[in-house]
């Protein structure tokens, strides 16, 4: 199980999580998505988590938009200068290069795809196709599964692109086999949400009574229910994930 290879260990019974995601970060700073300054809205994000009593924050892909090695690098810079001292880990988005996150992943960025508490664990999936649409091949969601039964706990699972259609724009780039990692989820009784980014805004759906939970971006948000691509400067947001002995409790913060 190459995937879930490394786990970040919290040890006690109970963490707190928070999850990031869609930062669209340019080489420099002057960089602009949609004419929204996406590293000082990644900062903003920073300096408010630097504030919260969390254990480790999980960003969950769309690093890049120019897709340089040089906004990977100023994703590392700006979590550097930063006041958060707890790990950052990472799930690869449709526009991100696996091999450059991995390069970034020293320090204060862990490659651990597991994060587990005496009580739960995260798991931190892998979505990325061959094209701005997700997949996760079946070798990748039987390792899934496999960690999911191993665990005597139960799971959270975070991937970065949406399993379920959000009745909008980006759900011609939705994961395209989503049914199966959300039956693979509900069937095991044993998981208790599973988490994404990707469509730029907040979302709850369910799914055979399993919650499934979309981040908004840090960078720019889109119209929910549009069929076209609208978008829409209402700032920067993040999720928190309470996992507290058995129970899980998220809810979404806008800065």
């Amino acid at each position: 199980m190459t995937w879930f290879n490394e786990v970040l260990r919290i040890n006690k019974p109970h963490a707190a999580i928070a999850h990031i995601t869609d930062a669209h970060l340019f080489a420099t700073t002057e960089g602009r998505y949609f004419d929204v300054d996406t590293a000082h809205h990644f900062s903003q994000v920073l300096a408010r988590l630097s504030l919260e009593d969390i254990d480790a924050v999980v960003f969950g892909g769309d690093l890049t938009q120019d897709h340089t090695f040089e906004s990977y690098r100023l994703f590392a810079e700006l979590i550097l200068q930063s006041n958060l001292t707890c790990p950052v880990l990472w799930v690869p988005g449709n526009h991100d290069d696996i091999e450059y996150l991995q390069e970034i992943s020293v320090g204060q960025i862990h490659a651990a795809k597991v994060i587990q508490t005496q009580t739960q664990q995260v798991l931190l999936a892998n979505s990325k196709g061959s094209t701005p649409a997700g997949w996760c091949k079946q070798t990748h969601l039987l390792e899934l599964k496999t960690m999911i039964e191993a665990f005597e706990g139960t799971s959270t699972v975070i991937c970065h692109h949406h399993p379920m259609p959000i009745h909008g724009y980006l759900d011609k780039h939705i994961l395209e086999n989503g049914p199966a990692l959300l039956n693979l989820c509900a069937e095991s009784n044993r998981v208790n949400a599973l988490v994404h980014g990707h469509v730029h805004n907040d979302y709850f759906l369910s799914y055979r009574e399993m919650p499934v939970y979309a981040t908004p971006a840090t960078s720019i948000q889109f119209s929910r229910h549009s069929s076209t691509w609208q978008q829409q400067n209402l700032g920067p947001a993040y999720r928190l994930l309470a996992l507290t002995d058995n129970k899980f409790a998220t809810w979404v913060k806008w800065v």
